[in-house]
């Protein structure tokens, strides 16, 4: 229930006590990325580079499964991967020419190490690695359905469900027994697979989480953004197909289409927010599809100011794109630390509230005596967009206006996007006027939902025939919520045996 007392939800209901963490909870947070290479003799280096590039889609975990020809070699790790795959003992410890890689950023199950992927499994048909970008909407109903047979699951994730899937299928080739698996399983998915002999990609049938194919040298990858084929000189192929399934072997490739087509919902928070800007998705540019949704924005809302501030990094393509659009100069206006890992335990009030002050800082020459609009990716709680207002306000602005570059968000996630549930959802639980109020913002507005689609060169949303996945802004989920449906309680996240990582 929202605390009349707290609207912007920065209290702890039990002690009224601000949260320390209030900022880390109110952004966007991707689920994973992936990358898979065959036939390189530098497998797991590249793939840790590879890794390098798709940082930003998960930083709490990190790993690399690769195959020397007769065994596989695993090394998972909590933290960025820098931390442990810079060093070259760990790279000599993944020997081989196949490689799978996977960054972690935890949306089911704890993060523990047992939950760090690429999983691994040693089948009957032999090793079986798998990395998952996305969520499964009926990963817990199958979880329960496996256990009860019998299956003894070692982690909290809801990738494991594809493992037991692979184990039990009575298929007689290895591949059958993947399409089978993929078969019973709901949601998104982008997977990068190996076994002893094949490197495997797949994508869900709507194409939800992106998945490309590029070329080293004549030796496949498989990742989830271009800019990881950038980063190690690759040749981006084209993107995987939504519902395709793609093997390479000693023998080439062979593309496997078993589910029956549907159009395509790639997720359209990946031009948002998740995607870095250099990458291409879907064939657009997001740095370009940002800069259009600043644009858009600058037609829809503009109000008489003297200067465009981005809040960094996320909100600085759209302010480019705004500034282009509306002629107001560029500036920036707060200045962001990129050292700053997770917002230390701040112990008094007096500290907390210097908490936001630790990533961004204003520049005050700026800013001072001047009207500012702010331009951001999107509003989830409200905590530090309120936070970030107070900050220009005590720099000397003398007008703050606040500009989000996609529509409110209305409604919770079930595909891989950390979103609270709609009680947490500042847009779904408040006025327009109430939510400009909290922030303490002059004016505020959205970006409307046929803008969004205007800027992504689109005449408008079409209702009957969505081309995106927009569930967050619309509520039209794009496929089955399982999970949410059962009558049985449905836990968020799942708690086994705790351990030391």
């Amino acid at each position: 229930m929202q605390n009349p007392s707290d609207p912007a939800g920065n209290l702890d209901p039990n002690s009224g006590i601000e949260l320390q963490d209030d900022l880390e909870g109110d952004t966007l947070r991707e689920e994973c990325g992936v990358f898979g290479i065959f036939g390189h003799p530098e497998a797991a280096a590249i793939t840790a580079l590879g890794l390098h590039a798709l940082q930003h889609r998960g930083q709490e975990a990190a790993g690399i499964v690769s195959f020397d020809g007769s065994r596989f070699h695993s090394e998972r790790r909590l933290g960025l991967v820098g931390d442990t795959f810079s060093r070259r003992e760990v790279i000599e410890r993944l020997p081989g020419s196949m490689a799978v890689g996977h960054v972690r950023y935890s949306t089911t199950g704890a993060t523990i190490l047992r939950n760090v992927q690429p999983l691994f499994a040693e089948l009957n048909a032999g090793g079986f690695a798998v990395g998952h970008n996305g969520n499964l909407t009926n990963g817990l109903t199958l979880r329960r359905e496996l256990v009860k047979g019998g299956a003894m699951m070692q982690s909290t994730t809801d990738t494991e469900v594809i493992l037991h899937l692979v184990a039990q299928s009575k298929r007689g080739r290895f591949i059958d027994r993947f399409i089978e698996a993929l078969r019973a399983i709901e949601g998104a998915y982008s997977l990068v697979s190996l076994t002893n002999k094949k490197l495997i990609g797949a994508r869900d049938p709507l194409g939800i989480r992106p998945l490309v194919l590029g070329d080293l040298d004549g030796h496949p990858i498989l990742t989830s953004e271009t800019c990881a084929l950038d980063m190690i000189g690759a040749k981006y192929v084209r993107d995987v197909e939504p519902g395709e399934i793609i093997v390479f072997d000693e023998k080439g490739a062979n593309s496997h289409k078993p589910f029956p087509p549907k159009p395509p919902r790639p997720c359209i928070f990946e031009y948002i927010y998740f995607s870095r800007p250099d990458s291409i998705v879907g064939g657009r540019s997001v740095y370009e599809v940002r800069k259009a949704f600043g644009a858009q924005l600058a037609r829809e809302s503009h109000v008489e100011v003297d200067v465009v501030v981005p809040v960094p990094d996320s909100g600085v393509p759209a302010a480019v794109g705004y500034s282009q659009h509306s002629g107001v100069p560029f500036e920036l206006g707060i200045i962001r630390n990129h050292y700053v890992g997770r917002t230390f335990i701040q112990p008094t009030q007096s500290v907390r509230e210097l908490g936001v002050r630790m990533k961004h800082s204003a520049n005050r020459a700026a800013i001072e005596g001047k009207r500012i609009i702010l331009i951001d990716d999107s509003l989830v709680r409200g905590t530090t967009s309120k936070k970030i207002v107070r900050m220009m306000r005590d720099a000397g602005a003398r007008e703050v206006h606040f500009r989000l570059a996609s529509p409110p968000i209305l409604y919770p996630d079930y595909y891989g996007i950390d979103l609270p549930d709609r009680g947490g959802l500042l847009a779904a639980t408040h006025s327009l006027e109430e939510m400009r109020d909290i922030i303490g913002a002059d004016s505020l507005a959205f970006l409307s939902i046929d803008g969004l689609y205007r800027a992504m060169g689109e005449p408008g949303r079409d209702p009957a025939n969505p081309k995106f996945s927009d569930h967050c802004f619309t509520g039209a989920y794009p496929t089955h919520l399982t999970d949410q449906t059962q009558v049985e309680p449905q836990p968020r996240q799942l708690s086994l045996l705790a351990e030391a990582s």
